[in-house]
Order: structure tokens, then C-alpha cells, then sequence
């Protein structure tokens, strides 16, 4: 299990999913419930990821 820390710029919401993309690589986008996200998140948030939480920077 990878625990990070990573960041994410959220790059669309769909439905009950937020689709991500991390910053500092080509990485494929990522799937993550938005039930595991701040309830404030929106397309373009940048995220911080570590030790399974996000948060918004």
C-alpha cells in the first residue's frame, strides 16, 4: 500500500467519483469516491494525499 504524499488537481466530477491527476508525474488517472474527499471539493481543487487522507492545499 502506497501511503504517499502526492498531489492531485481534481479533473472532473463524475457522479459520486472525482477523477484525479497527480502533479508530478504522467500517471493514469485515478477513480476515488468523493465520500473520501473534503466535502468542499470541486473541478480544478488541488489535492494533498498522505497516509490515506486528502487534503485541500
Amino acid at each position: 500500500m502506497d501511503l504517499g504524499p502526492y498531489e492531485y488537481i481534481v479533473v472532473r466530477i463524475d457522479g459520486d467519483y472525482a477523477v484525479l491527476q497527480r502533479t508530478d508525474a504522467q500517471a493514469e488517472e485515478k477513480l476515488v469516491a468523493r465520500a473520501l474527499l473534503p466535502p468542499e471539493t470541486g473541478e480544478g481543487s488541488r489535492l494533498h494525499y498522505e497516509c490515506l487522507e486528502y487534503t485541500i492545499v
